[in-house]
């Protein structure tokens, strides 16, 4: 059985990570807002508090993760609301141009570098024409003082708790210029850009 490197942070997730993701979350809610009937993948969904913006009647939910331990977590906070799936994001299995909205929160720096851009194909493949994918992830700066080296001192932090291959990932994400060098491989429009968090974060809306 293949190893779930998460099984021990899903315990705790929410409560030691997912108040400082909270402020991207909403921020990300308010430049794609919920609305009745739309169709919405979440990539990387963890314990589901991304989805759990999106419920509402009519809604079609789904979220991704390799994480049994993490859906398990998503399965009791969502119910029946949503449908969660273990699957490799590089590797998504649904069909082209299913939803709406695909999201991928504080998702893309935890993996390897070819990885990333073979999701976020992935995530735009699966996306209806007037669809929007919208990433959320770490931002390489600038940082200003003292605010910005505050809010990046908590998340390093925060990366190195979370095991010395994803910490490695995460210092690899902010040297190739995280979501900005990942846009401009693909050749993809981005509509919409917000550098937040005194530099540490950023919101791209494609």
């Amino acid at each position: 059985m293949k190893h779930d490197a998460y099984q021990v942070h899903a315990k705790f997730y929410d409560k030691v990570y997912e108040p400082a993701a909270k402020r991207l979350r909403e921020a990300g809610a308010k430049i794609c807002r919920p609305r009745k009937n739309l169709a919405v993948l979440d990539v990387g969904c963890g314990t589901g508090t991304q989805l759990l913006l999106y419920r509402m009647e009519g809604c079609r939910l789904c979220g991704i993760d390799s994480s049994p331990a993490m859906l398990e977590r998503a399965k009791a906070k969502l119910g029946d609301s949503a449908e969660l799936l273990q699957m490799n994001a590089s590797h998504m299995s649904f069909a082209d141009r299913t939803f709406d909205l695909v999201t991928a929160i504080l998702t893309l720096h935890e993996m390897p570098a070819p990885m990333r851009t073979d999701v976020v194909r992935v995530c735009l493949r699966v996306t209806k024409p007037r669809g929007h994918v919208m990433l959320i992830d770490y931002h390489f700066g600038p940082y200003p003082f003292l605010r910005g080296w505050l809010w990046k001192i908590m998340v390093t932090f925060s990366e190195i708790s979370a095991g010395g291959r994803h910490f490695a990932n995460y210092r690899d994400f902010l040297k190739r210029k995280g979501l900005q060098s990942i846009c401009e491989e693909l050749k993809v429009t981005v509509i919409r850009k917000y550098v937040v968090d005194s530099g540490v974060a950023a919101i791209y809306l494609l």
